[in-house]
């Protein structure tokens, strides 16, 4: 018996693992560049002069320090960056909105990789911008397509991704500064809704497809909270949900590693199961 799920163990490692480096096979720059290639799916948006920041945050920076051929005769390239940790493709750390919570270097992998699900509300959210997703909306997804697991990465797709980097029609408002943030107007998850995926089905992180978890015109934010308390991260400003099915795949999160930060730039792939 002791052979057969040895046997069993190698074959399923040696099958992940040819499927794995089959989706590297013989790519190209541009292959690896792509927002889907063979069942990978970029959910990251690229740091650029475009980089939607909220109202208030430093925006990113790219300066460059050196490019061309050097004295040696080899080429050499490197650049210097600055930005704020909460804009473009990024991590809330539990820390964020909880005293005490992970900051981004804490949060366990586990938490970060996982079988994931889309739950799609964007036919609600784009006809309203201040939308609030329910619990009945989780519970829709779940008459169709079966309970939530425990611990699964739950993305929410609201349809907004559409209007990046158009900061205008993603935010709102394209004005920047203290007095832009009361104009804000983007859907966002509800507190209960929040509570329901904590206490009810334990799930490992949240993403979304819009600035914030809560939504532009919260003052409260109160899904940040209520996540943040029970030490859940978050992914906001998730890029090209759209291309993920409803379920089927998994998520594999990577945020820089700050020490002691309440975020950061994130790089986050869908893996589609075959």
């Amino acid at each position: 018996m002791r052979r057969i799920l040895a046997l069993s163990a190698c074959l399923a490692a040696g099958f992940a693992s040819a499927t794995f480096a089959g989706a590297f096979a013989d790519d190209t720059p541009r292959d690896r560049a792509s927002v889907s290639d063979r069942g990978l799916i970029d959910l990251s948006y690229p740091f650029n002069d475009e980089t939607i920041y909220w109202p208030t945050a430093r925006k990113f920076k790219l300066t460059k320090v050196a490019e061309g051929e050097t004295e040696g005769g080899y080429f050499y390239a490197a650049n210097d960056f600055e930005a704020a940790e909460h804009g473009g493709t990024h991590l809330d750390a539990p820390v964020h909105f909880s005293r005490g919570g992970d900051t981004a270097d804490e949060i366990p992998l586990r938490r970060l990789v996982g079988k994931a699900i889309v739950v799609d509300v964007s036919k609600r959210a784009l006809a309203d911008p201040d939308y609030l997703i329910s619990i009945a909306d989780l519970r829709g997804w779940e008459r169709r397509y079966g309970r939530i697991s425990r611990r699964t990465i739950v993305l929410l797709h609201t349809g907004f991704g559409r209007y990046w980097p158009d900061a205008e029609r993603y935010l709102g408002t394209a004005e920047r500064g203290e007095q832009a943030v009361p104009k804000l107007h983007f859907p966002g998850l509800s507190e209960q809704a929040a509570a329901w995926l904590v206490d009810k089905r334990s799930v490992k992180a949240v993403g979304i497809d819009t600035a914030s978890i809560d939504r532009g015109q919260s003052t409260d934010f109160l899904a940040h909270r209520t996540l943040g308390a029970a030490n859940v991260p978050v992914f906001e400003n998730v890029a090209h949900s759209a291309q993920l099915p409803a379920r089927g795949f998994s998520v594999v999160a990577l945020p820089m590693k700050i020490e002691g930060g309440s975020g950061g730039p994130l790089r986050l792939i869908g893996m589609l199961r075959r």
